[in-house]
């Protein structure tokens, strides 16, 4: 048996070891962190480091004031940080942006999806995993000691310090703005970037500022009566027919590499569709890249922009809350059935929530298709997609309008099933972009499935207009996308890198089309014509956004273009800056302007 001063001894020494581990294990993660998500850990400035590592002792030092034990408290916050820093790594990958605070309100979206992601092991997260086996192993031996002594009274002060100490990190960390002092900064442009230099927990909390939006400076009712004075409403275009049925096909990343000539395919993926008679074939920017759907859906539908909004925000989950003024809720108000369409999960994006507050009547998903179904790598193809949407013709009320916004699901990532052969390859290098070549055979099915939909259409006498738009690009293999884009990233310049953001469309009809279409626009301005060219006037608001879109043909999250086709960054003060920012006090008013928003701009 050890004597008393044997045992004073070991327990000076076990409180050296506490001390050590209480006080080095939240920076200590925070490297772990950094690390797990591809950054440099020791670029973070000291600051910056002392900010992320109070967020992670907040955490840490409650948890050991709870437990009562430091040795497995250690070992799972190293655990939970490098973790952290992983998911965010994959999460960037994905989509081009890292976790944000408001991705935890869409966990149903991303886990019906999940099962067609294959996730991959960096070689910074093969080192944290054999970092953390090895602290395992150095704690171990201590694991029963620490069990037996600090549950006892003796240890009751250690705990009641740790509780002390993360009730001081909750009180120092109230509100989040305080982190801009040590550094911490958030970038709504570049939200991966700023995960790099101000560290994946601490950017996380202060973007959860960000969940509530700020009114714009100089914001009043009254200003925005002022800008809206002598607008009109938008006048729609003199065509043959009245009320024609209209279909909105919103379709799921589809992209065209081919139109930046890089690229040499074993066969054009939109052929058919550029070859169409009567029909307007342009390109539209959109504000999200390789996911972020519902945001592509929410711009469209409302002719609101992202680019006055969060990054990463859900307008869906976040802001449609109530009755939404949209182009379902104007065609309703013009006598038309609306219908919104999606070949996949019901409450995906709260689309269950949300398309009945937009003006919809009805909501069909994967399990309401009265077609058979095939799929393509997993998900419903286009052609039953498409089959849908002639169903739903056939069965409506002669005569009586219909308003159809369909949402695809075939061409959703991840390009990755091995039992799926690829029929469209890269000439020149056949096999070295595999996700890319499926992503391509699949973007051609649409072409092909597309046909379908327009030769049944020609045969209708019901006047008929048609938009397909994709949502974003596919995110498939860096070194394809520079192939395509002709440039790598890091030395794209503001127009090569907008064109990051530019998917296609094409409008066709069954009557003559009045004109020719626009050549480039964004997904708020899409709409417009689409309402023009089936001779319904719009709103307002409409009318305001087309004069806006004269000036500036696109505007997205990302940037915006001139008349001259030169894009701008919004980081930019010029000519625009004081149109934009008009932009931006309307829109404010339709979406938070509460008693004082203008009911008449907005809702038909």
């Amino acid at each position: 048996m050890m004597n008393r001063k044997q045992i004073l001894s070991l327990l000076r020494k076990d409180r050296l070891w506490q001390a050590v581990f209480l006080l080095l294990t939240p920076f200590t993660a925070v490297w772990l962190m950094q690390f797990t998500y591809g950054a440099n850990p020791f670029a973070l400035t000291f600051p910056v480091l002392v900010a992320n590592a109070l967020c992670v002792a907040l955490l840490f030092w409650l948890l050991c004031a709870l437990v009562g034990r430091i040795a497995p408290c250690t070992i799972g916050i190293h655990i939970a940080a490098g973790s952290w820093g992983a998911a965010n790594c994959f999460v960037n990958t994905f989509r081009g942006t890292p976790i944000l605070p408001w991705d935890f309100s869409a966990l149903g979206t991303a886990a019906s999806v999940a099962g067609n992601y294959h996730l991959f092991l960096t070689w910074q997260m093969g080192v944290a995993i054999f970092l953390a086996a090895a602290l395992v192993v150095f704690l171990h031996p201590e694991r029963r000691k620490a069990r037996l002594r600090l549950t006892t009274r003796k240890r009751l002060p250690l705990r009641l310090a740790c509780l002390a100490a993360g009730l001081a990190c909750l009180m120092f960390l109230l509100p989040s703005e305080k982190l801009e002092k040590l550094g911490v900064k958030t970038d709504v442009w570049d939200q991966a970037g700023a995960y790099r230099t101000g560290g994946c927990l601490a950017v996380f909390y202060r973007n959860t500022e960000f969940l509530e939006v700020e009114e714009p400076e100089g914001y009043s009712s009254e200003n925005v009566d002022t800008l809206l004075e002598g607008v009109e409403p938008l006048k729609p275009a003199a065509v043959s027919v009245q009320k024609p049925n209209i279909i909105a096909i919103m379709n799921e990343s589809w992209a065209d590499f081919e139109s930046y000539g890089n690229l040499q395919l074993s066969e054009s993926v939109t052929d058919y569709i550029r070859s169409l008679d009567n029909s307007i074939f342009g390109h539209t920017y959109t504000s999200v890249f390789g996911a972020g759907t519902s945001a592509s859906e929410f711009e469209f539908l409302t002719g609101n922009t992202m680019a006055f909004l969060p990054s990463g925000s859900i307008p869906y989950q976040q802001y449609v809350l109530g009755p939404t003024a949209s182009l379902a809720s104007l065609l309703k108000a013009q006598g038309y059935d609306t219908l919104a369409f999606h070949p996949g999960e019901r409450t995906s994006w709260q689309r269950n929530l949300a398309y009945p507050q937009l003006g919809f009547d009805q909501f069909k998903c994967v399990d309401d298709m009265d077609v058979a179904q095939t799929m393509e790598h997993g998900y419903v193809s286009d052609q039953s997609d498409f089959e849908q949407i002639i169903w739903e013709f056939e069965h409506k009320e002669e005569g009586q309008p219909l308003f159809l916004f369909n949402v695809t699901i075939q061409n959703h990532g991840s390009y990755t099933a091995e039992d799926y052969l690829a029929q469209v390859t890269l000439t020149d290098q056949p096999g070295k972009y595999p996700q890319a070549e499926q992503y391509l055979t699949l973007a051609n099915k649409t072409d092909q499935a597309f046909r379908t939909l327009v030769e049944y259409f020609q045969s209708q006498e019901e006047p008929t207009i048609i938009l397909m738009f994709g949502d974003h690009q596919p995110s498939v293999e860096q070194g394809f996308l520079d192939k395509a884009y002709g440039v790598t990233q890091d030395q794209m310049n503001m127009n090569q890198y907008m064109g990051k953001y530019e998917t296609p469309f094409v409008i066709w009809a069954n009557y003559p089309l009045p004109e020719e279409g626009p050549e480039i626009t964004s997904l708020n301005f899409l709409s417009l014509y689409l309402l023009r060219y089936a001779g319904i006037e719009g709103t307002v608001y409409d009318g305001y956004l087309w004069q806006l879109q004269q000036q500036l043909p696109a505007l997205t999250f990302v940037g915006y273009m001139d008349t001259a086709g030169q894009a701008h960054s919004h980081l930019e003060t010029n000519d625009y800056t004081a149109l934009i920012e008009d932009y931006q006090q309307v829109q404010y008013n339709n979406l938070f302007g509460g008693g004082g928003r203008r009911s008449a701009v907005f809702d038909p």
